[in-house]
């Protein structure tokens, strides 16, 4: 596994929670796993256990050679090193600043880091049968082995596999990082690295990975198109059936609530009795009216445009006054959004709730607590807060798009069959009226409710499964490697 992001070292997004737990799973089965990630400043040597193994470690790129260290320590049965080097990762932030400026020289970071990754495995003498590459940041490492590496006696036969979290992110910088990065010139083409007289790492991994995938089929099949594949759908619908979609999966070690210690009370499918627990001490620690008779909508995540939080802000007035209803929102990101809810507790006491910044245990609380989890996505990949809230007995309300629309199954009112509540539209109208419609199930159909939440709490999305899934692209990706 080659990455930029890994839990439970580093985590800016799901990208981190898939590498750590696909890993765990792939190693639960048998598999020999080694994971390669940057030694970040925050990364606590002490508090991980690191060890210094190799070094120096010399790494050619372009026509220079740079210096670099190892680290390693196990975690979960999963070795994991961590290339240090000052000069590319002893920095604040993962992939830009404090003012959330992308450091500018993005593109050599990351090329450091898969060739620096890659020759890690030639002296380590670890003949890798796959090469599993992680979004744009380590995209270019299905190129190196098959620009450098062709005839290696360590990695001449390993097989590359891109996984595509998010398109939108496409690690699109300037020309003038290529020679460096050692690719080639002939590379450097629009079908592969070039873009627009830019850098396109993940453009360019698309072209030369042995098997690609996007992490749900919904995702995948949304990207081959203009608005989804942010420009990449030519490229990845002509790789044919070697682009094909996973859903990610989650670990139940963390989020189950008839294990989880951070909840007020425990609870299973057969005894739900725990959930109102929860409910009733959330609406305590959010300031809300203390009523179990009061349906509970809430939402966990970041205010960014991929989110759709701006529908919930234009439609929450109207969901507020005309419905018996409260809400509740965990979360930051876009500074205006912020605003919005953190001054919504004041105009709304008792019926809305809001916590700016991000609390492990509060989103735990929120899973557990709630009667519905709103996710108005323009897109989601995967998505991980739908699947936590099915296991929490908390039907999502969710739009029906990428890995939400793989695993919430649309309410039958007619049956009481299904997971939760989809629409379509990307409008304030869709999300009021379908919060309505859900709100009258509480109201109207409360053992529709009933069913729903033990319905959701049956369906299974562990990483054992993915990783079976997983294995087969493995398979098929070595049968096919040149």
């Amino acid at each position: 596994m080659l990455a930029s992001e890994c839990v439970p070292y580093v985590k800016v997004g799901g990208l981190g929670d898939a590498v750590g737990g696909l890993s765990k799973a792939l190693r639960a089965a048998g598999h020999e796993v080694l994971v390669v990630v940057p030694k970040y400043a925050a990364i606590d040597t002490a508090r991980w256990g690191l060890r210094s193994t190799v070094a120096p470690l010399g790494v050619w790129m372009g026509n220079r050679e740079e210096w670099c260290a190892a680290h390693q320590t196990v975690h979960d049965e999963v070795p994991c090193w961590f290339i240090e080097s000052e000069k590319y990762f002893g920095r604040p932030g993962v992939y830009h600043d404090r003012e959330f400026r992308d450091y500018g020289d993005n593109a050599r970071r990351f090329g450091f880091l898969c060739r620096a990754g890659l020759q890690l495995l030639r002296a380590l003498g670890f003949a890798a049968d796959v090469v599993h590459a992680h979004d744009w940041p380590t995209a270019a490492a299905a190129a190196y082995l098959k620009v450098w590496h062709w005839d290696d006696a360590t990695l001449g036969r390993t097989a590359s596999i891109l996984t595509i979290h998010n398109a939108a992110h496409q690690g699109i910088y300037g020309a003038e990082a290529y020679a460096y990065l050692g690719l080639q010139p002939g590379n450097f083409s629009p079908g592969r690295f070039e873009d627009h007289g830019r850098i396109n790492l993940l453009k360019g991994g698309i072209a030369f990975a042995d098997a690609l995938n996007a992490v749900s089929p919904t995702y995948a099949r949304e990207t081959l198109g203009p608005i989804g594949g942010n420009g990449l759908g030519p490229y990845l619908a002509a790789r044919g059936d070697r682009y094909t979609g996973i859903l990610n999966g989650v670990d139940y070690d963390e989020w189950d609530p008839a294990v989880d210690r951070r909840i007020p009370a425990r609870f299973t499918r057969e005894d739900l009795s725990g959930k109102a627990e929860c409910k009733r001490e959330l609406q305590r620690r959010m300031n809300l009216e203390a009523d179990p008779a009061i349906p509970l909508v809430a939402s966990v995540c970041r205010f960014v445009d991929q989110k759709g939080m701006d529908l919930v802000a234009q439609a929450i007035d109207g969901i507020l006054d005309q419905m018996r209803v409260q809400f509740a929102v965990l979360g930051s990101g876009e500074k205006g959004l912020e605003s919005f809810f953190a001054k919504l507790p004041e105009r709304r006491p008792g019926r809305a709730a809001s916590w700016i910044g991000y609390d492990e245990d509060l989103a735990h609380w929120i899973e557990a607590g709630a009667d519905f989890f709103l996710m108005p996505s323009r897109f989601e990949p995967c998505g991980l807060n739908q699947i936590y809230s099915l296991r929490y007995g908390t039907p999502p309300i969710a739009r029906a798009t990428g890995g939400l629309n793989d695993t919430v199954e649309q309410y039958d009112e007619r049956t009481g069959t299904g997971t939760g509540f989809k629409f379509d539209a990307l409008t304030p109208r869709a999300v009021h009226d379908t919060v309505g419609w859900a709100v009258s199930t509480f109201y109207d159909r409360p053992e529709h409710l009933q069913h729903m939440r033990r319905e959701g709490m049956s369906r299974e999305f562990s990483w054992a499964r993915t990783a079976r899934e997983y294995e087969a692209l493995y398979e098929r990706a070595r049968a096919r490697r040149p």
